[in-house]
Formats: structure tokens, C-alpha cells, sequence
């Protein structure tokens, strides 16, 4: 009841999944430091305190407990969000209670470029910046990106590539890995 959809359950029967991915783990640092500390000085602050003041300790706990939701809810935003890159479009799926599907034609593409910062390389990930003529839309900075030069040179050979050559080449893949018994993730 509660558990996300798919993110291929919205892609139509016509529609090749050539990319799916979930943002790197990274994303959730800056959140885990932030869980850390808190409960770090909650503790420190609890035990510091007398024991006659134990409804201020009590509240520490529950503001603890908080934190700790909190840091959960991240971890799960993090974990049901989706990039999915078809031959058609992007579609990123996100959302732990309420659903939200963001979608940008592959046809409205006319720049892509990737952006690593040094954090970026030792860790593994990057900034990908899709532009379209002359809007912002819904996906034109996708942050934190796990093997960003793979998805730049796929969504480049998408974009700007034989047509041809790119379906003859994603249903061989696709039969191969079928034949592996893998599933296609891209």
C-alpha cells in the first residue's frame, strides 16, 4: 500500500529502458553528519544534566528519537528515487508517501554536459546538466550521479547518434543479457 511504484511501470510498451539508477550514496552524507551530531550532543547534554531533571532528559531522548525518524525518511527518500533514461525520455520517480514522476523528452536534449568536483572523483560521482532550447525544465541538473561519464557517453550516443545503429545495438544487449539471465539495468 505504501510502497512505491516501479519506476518501468510508467514507461510505455514502445519504450526501451536503456539506463536505470538511483543517486549515489553520497547524497545521504551531509544528512548522516547532521544524525550524527545531534545525537552526539543529545547524549553528551543528557548525562551532563542531574538527575533530578530527568523531564529535560526526557525530552533529549524524544528530540534523539526525532533525529533518528528523521535520518530514516532521508534514507528512504533516497532509496525509492529513480532515474530511469529510455529511448525516449528521462523519467525520475521520487517519493516515499506521495508519488512524483518528473519526465523530459529525449527529442528537447540540445546539450548535455557532466560536471565533477574532486569530492566527485574520489567518491564516484558527479553533475550531469541536460539543456533543452531554451527552457529549464523538470531534469536539467541531475546531481550526484554514480558513473556520470558512462551516462554522458549514453545519453550522448542517444541524442546525437545513428538511430539505427543504437536499436540494433540496445536489442542486443537486451537479448544478451536475457540469454545470461540478468535483468537489463542498464
Amino acid at each position: 500500500m505504501f510502497a512505491p511504484r516501479d519506476p518501468d511501470e510508467y514507461l510505455l510498451d514502445t519504450e526501451r529502458r536503456v539506463i536505470r539508477v538511483r543517486r549515489h550514496w553520497a547524497v545521504l552524507a551531509w544528512d548522516t553528519f547532521e544524525a550524527i551530531a545531534l545525537l552526539a550532543i543529545c547524549v553528551m547534554v543528557s548525562y551532563l544534566l542531574p538527575p533530578a531533571l530527568y523531564v529535560v532528559q526526557n525530552v533529549l531522548w524524544y528530540a534523539a528519537l526525532l533525529v533518528v525518524l528523521y535520518y530514516a525518511y532521508k534514507v528512504m527518500e533516497w532509496w525509492v528515487e529513480r532515474l530511469v533514461v529510455t529511448d525516449k525520455r528521462f523519467v525520475l520517480t521520487s517519493g516515499v508517501f506521495t508519488t512524483k514522476v518528473a519526465m523530459m523528452p529525449i527529442s528537447k536534449v540540445t546539450d548535455l554536459t557532466y560536471e565533477r568536483t574532486a569530492w566527485g572523483r574520489m567518491l564516484g560521482y558527479g553533475t550531469v546538466v541536460v539543456e533543452s532550447a531554451g527552457q529549464i525544465q523538470a531534469l536539467n541538473r541531475i546531481t550526484f550521479l554514480p558513473k556520470p561519464e558512462d551516462f554522458y557517453d549514453t545519453i550522448s550516443e542517444l541524442v546525437f547518434g545513428d538511430k539505427q545503429k543504437q536499436s540494433e545495438r540496445f536489442s542486443m544487449i537486451k537479448a544478451q543479457r536475457l540469454a545470461r539471465g540478468k535483468r537489463m539495468v542498464g
